[in-house]
């Protein structure tokens, strides 16, 4: 499969944006399948802004659709610092699909260095391959010699 297909077939988790109720922290990490610890690290990086009360964190629309976007984002191989540049301030959610976000010199960019990383992973797999079966091989030869010990 070509990287293009590859990004082509990336799912999109998608919630009601119609449902402004706020999240907890643990809400959230349920609906997107993310840590706590991967919540407060966006927060950190100033790409999520949830409201605080206390100790308490509560998403919003906004921050769903923004976490939305960060996930989509590394699903497509980009950096974090990529991906904060693409989805702008804490108060931009002019676009919904990150991809609508993207220029065409990046797509192609992007498209080269996931081709390039595929083709390093199938040179990986095979030379793994390839010692595993010359492993394989070398144990079968030295069990018949071990038996008749």
């Amino acid at each position: 499969m070509s990287a293009l297909q590859s990004i082509g077939s990336v799912a999109t988790q998608s919630f009601d944006h119609t449902d402004s109720q706020e999240l907890t922290i643990g809400e959230m990490a349920r609906e997107f399948g993310v840590s706590l610890r991967t919540l407060r690290f966006y927060e950190d990086r100033g790409m999520l802004q949830p409201r605080r009360e206390g100790t308490s964190r509560y998403y919003g629309d906004l921050d769903r659709l923004r976490l939305q976007l960060i996930l989509k984002g590394k699903q497509l191989g980009f950096t974090l610092s990529e991906i904060r540049d693409l989805i702008g301030p804490g108060d931009s959610a002019s676009h919904s699909e990150f991809e609508e976000r993207l220029h065409p010199d990046q797509i192609v960019s992007q498209i080269g260095h996931l081709e390039r990383q595929g083709a390093e992973i199938e040179s990986a797999i095979a030379r793994l391959r390839a010692t595993h079966a010359r492993l394989a091989g070398a144990s079968a030869e030295r069990s018949p010699r071990q038996s008749l010990v």
